[in-house]
């Protein structure tokens, strides 16, 4: 019996060895498949980032996210994190941090044996080390985890510096709403930054730590009223406040406030964004844009409280965009000054919006005229102007309905005269002056010439803030196209550079656009046009007041401004001088403010002569004179009157052939007339009117105002000679009055 017990020991002996061994080596290989490899570097990986951060030229953040695993783009390093809040940390989370090799083994021991007393776990023992673990590694709380990051911890702390590991903890330790780091947390809190922050503040970013939920201020700031005073306590007791101290700060009051970006700039970065070649230039998750948050701030601010004056008047939308001219990076994106009734429109990005440009698109038809040979003393006939529609007939008028006669190229431009404007693109062909505008980046303009016809000089396509903006930086830099710049390290390409009008006429244009006398007829010669600073100005409104602009360049920048409706209600009679225009005098003084300042560029090519005032002749001694810049070339070689006029060919020009007319029910039929009018013909000569073959009046110009009555009709006219002969007649035109 015996033998048998000694030899079923010995068996039980030989079994218990090889199944510890085998435990032992299984605990072991487990554990060294289990346990993870230490990174490199504790500096967290910015190809990890799934969200971009877009910042300003001055790195202030644009946006702000908290959806990337890990906290990269409020990173500080530890010699920027006052002392205070690093002592605060380690009493409270691990403090003999500094003494252990990663595990705290007594904290370990004394949190088992109260987690024995309470028959549960009441607490913890994971070292700052161990807490960095589980950030890297994250796995589910049981014991086997804990075995594996102690190990990890201890391996880890032979990989980098106490230092580097606090650094980590303090930057990644994850708080409420997806919040890392104490950084984020602080302005999540109390929207400051770390420096800023008062003790008892400090105290509670240790105390959230615990249970960032459970003690969320913003749910109850009166909840982390005992974890602080906990860790207050704590303080005492390590020597890093004395017991008044402590009092003192426990009697802080804690605020909490609400965050907010520094600026808004929501609609800028959006159109950043959509544009995925954007994303080649972000570097460690952050993409840094030519925005400047000052100015941005400034512009809105100016836009916001100008319409808050006009809010009765119906403008609910509006938008600034500010370019640097030498650089072409935008300033300033502002869009929606107030916050639209319609919702769905506040979604609208006003600056990227086509809209009717009004008056706006008539410098670059000047400009171009500029460089086919007229010159800012050209004479335009500002007089009545018609063109038949179908059977209909449009009659042209400035916005004043007054008419000038013969007045400069300069005057025409200055006073944004609609008549003279038309006239320009006559000659410049409405097919050469719809490439011109799309050679400065108009491509909004995408229909054939003879879809927009001679409106296109009055604003009857539809264009965005971005594209005129774009188009008038190009004549404040002499002429040269360039696309508009919103990435910082974007290198421009230089096959987006074009030239697209001399220096001479560019300059022009914006000594016309800044001359205050060009403009006194229509807008007077002060006002909210004449700037302090030599600026070009040119405003705009649309058909039903649906939208108003002003743009204007000085030397250093260009600024565009549009009010109106997203939903494209009409305002009430918000003109682009009575609206934008004071928000574009307001940025510039801003941006002129504490800067010194230059005159626009007026190149050095350009001819000084005096002309004649009512012709553009030049001076022979018996006429009135003015001084006038001319493009070499261009400039008068006549003197004198004296070689006789060419005559024009007579033509009717209203009614046209197939005329529908009708009598206004609201007018008596013996008081309703309509305008007979003729070209060619030379004020004091005598003009006979024939209706239905027979002679109905004599006049002494080309223009006759014919009593109306129903009925299909006939008029044709002569012009009589001296010796009472028929110089010349019209062709019989036919029209008809219901």
């Amino acid at each position: 019996m015996k033998y048998i017990l000694k030899i079923f020991n010995a068996r039980f002996l030989r079994v218990s060895v090889i199944t510890i061994t085998l435990l032992a080596l299984t605990f072991i290989l487990k554990s060294i498949i289990d346990i993870k490899p230490i990174p490199q570097t504790l500096i967290p990986d910015a190809s990890d980032i799934r969200r971009v951060r877009v910042l300003d030229r001055n790195h202030e953040p644009l946006t702000v996210t908290y959806q990337n695993e890990w906290n990269t783009h409020d990173y500080v390093p530890l010699y920027e994190i006052p002392e205070f809040i690093q002592q605060i940390f380690i009493i409270a989370e691990d403090k003999r941090f500094f003494h252990h090799s990663g595990i705290d083994r007594l904290a370990r021991f004394n949190a088992a044996w109260q987690n024995l007393r309470a028959m549960g776990g009441v607490r913890g023992a994971s070292t700052i080390t161990e807490q960095v673990i589980k950030m890297i590694h994250p796995r589910p709380r049981t014991i086997w985890s804990r075995w594996l990051e102690g190990i990890e911890a201890e391996v880890l702390e032979r990989g980098f510096s106490k230092a580097e590991i606090l650094e980590f903890y303090l930057n990644e330790v994850p708080y409420a709403s997806n919040r890392r780091g104490i950084v984020q947390a602080a302005r999540y809190y109390f929207d400051r930054d770390i420096d800023t922050l008062s003790r008892k503040e400090m105290l509670a970013l240790a105390a959230l730590v615990r249970a960032p939920s459970r003690f969320d201020m913003r749910r109850d700031p009166g909840n982390i009223n005992a974890p602080v005073k906990r860790v207050a306590l704590l303080a005492i007791k390590n020597g890093i406040l004395n017991e008044k101290e402590a009092a003192e700060t426990i009697k802080e009051e804690i605020r909490i406030k609400d965050t907010g970006l520094p600026v808004e700039a929501g609609h800028f970065v959006g159109f950043i964004l959509d544009n995925p070649d954007n994303l080649n230039y972000v570097k460690k998750g952050e993409l840094i844009t030519t925005l400047d948050s000052s100015i941005q701030k400034t512009a809105k601010t100016i836009l916001d409280n100008h319409m808050a004056t006009l809010s009765d008047k119906g403008v609910k939308n509006g938008a600034v965009l500010v370019v640097d001219n030498r650089t072409r990076e935008i300033n300033a994106w502002v869009v929606n000054g107030t916050r639209s009734a319609d919702v769905q429109a506040s979604w609208i990005d006003a600056v990227t919006a086509p809209r009717q440009p009004g008056s706006t698109l008539k410098p670059f038809v000047y400009a171009l005229a500029l460089e086919k040979g007229w010159s800012p003393a050209t004479i335009i006939d500002d007089s009545p102007l018609s063109e038949a529609v179908g059977n209909g007939l449009h009659v042209y008028n400035n916005y004043s309905r007054i008419h000038y006669g013969n007045l400069p190229l300069r005057q025409c431009l200055g006073n944004s005269l609609n008549i003279p404007a038309l006239k320009t693109l006559m000659f410049t062909g409405v097919k050469s002056f719809l490439l011109c505008l799309k050679d400065i980046g108009m491509q909004s303009l995408e229909k054939q010439p003879d879809f927009y016809g001679d409106g296109l000089v009055l604003g009857n396509g539809e264009i965005t803030l971005f594209e005129l903006v774009q188009a008038y930086a190009t004549l404040a830099s002499q002429g040269l196209f360039m696309p508009l710049k919103m990435i910082s390290d974007e290198i421009p390409e230089t096959g987006g550079r074009v030239r697209v009008f001399s220096p001479e006429a560019a300059s022009l244009i914006g000594n016309i656009l800044s001359d205050s006398n060009a403009r006194r007829l229509e807008f007077g010669s002060g006002g909210v046009l004449n700037f302090p600073v030599q600026t070009a100005v040119k405003t705009g409104t649309s058909n039903d007041y649906r939208d108003a602009w002003a743009v204007g360049y000085t030397d250093d920048y260009t600024v565009g401004v549009w009010m109106g409706n997203l939903d494209r209600a009409a305002m009430n009679k918000i003109t682009g001088a009575k609206g934008p225009a004071i928000v574009l005098r307001s940025v510039f003084a801003e941006l002129n403010r504490n800067k010194e300042t230059r005159p626009l560029y007026l190149s050095p090519k350009l001819v000084q002569a005096d002309v004649c005032r009512d012709t553009d002749l030049m001076d022979d001694g018996n006429c009135l004179t003015v001084s006038e810049w001319f493009i070499p070339g261009s400039t008068p070689d006549k003197t004198s009157t004296s070689e006789a006029p060419k005559e024009e060919i007579v033509a009717m020009i209203q009614p046209s052939p197939g005329l529908l007319l009708a009598m206004d029910p609201r007018i008596p039929d013996d008081h309703e007339a309509f305008l007979f009018s003729l070209s060619g013909v030379r004020n004091r000569s005598k003009v006979e009117w024939y209706v239905d073959n027979n002679l109905t009046a004599v006049t002494e110009t080309g223009d006759y105002l014919w009593p109306m009555s129903r009925g299909g009709h006939t008029v044709l006219a002569r012009v009589i000679a001296a010796d009472d002969k028929i110089k010349s007649e019209t062709q019989p035109v036919t029209f008809l009055v219901k």
